[in-house]
């Protein structure tokens, strides 16, 4: 049985504004959830739990700034080196504002 290559479509290099923002919207929901979730939990240890709200308010701002971004037509540009940012790593992580390579030296 052979595969019929006219029936698969190639997936875009980069998302569309549309798809971008429910991107963001899932994340967005997804952190806010996490957030409601730790308020609940009544954990014990309060600088862990400190530590994780920390972290989930930080990426609930980088999806802020990515909704900004893609108003201002940036959304999906390099901040770092100014080329386009891979479509397979903005469907894992739509909030991005780095290609691997300057991730990399940002984080270093």
């Amino acid at each position: 049985m052979s595969l019929d290559a006219s029936r698969i479509e190639p997936r875009p290099e980069r998302l569309t504004s549309h798809e971008a923002r429910q991107r963001l919207e899932h994340a967005r929901n997804t952190r806010m959830t996490q957030l409601q979730a730790l308020g609940e939990s009544g954990q014990a240890d309060d600088q862990l739990m400190s530590a994780q709200t920390a972290a989930i308010e930080r990426v609930l701002k980088e999806i802020d700034e990515a909704f900004a971004r893609i108003d201002a037509g940036t959304y999906g540009t390099c901040m770092g080196c100014g080329k386009p940012v891979p479509g397979e790593r903005l469907e894992i992580l739509p909030y991005t504002r780095y290609c691997v390579a300057c991730q990399r030296r940002t984080a270093a």
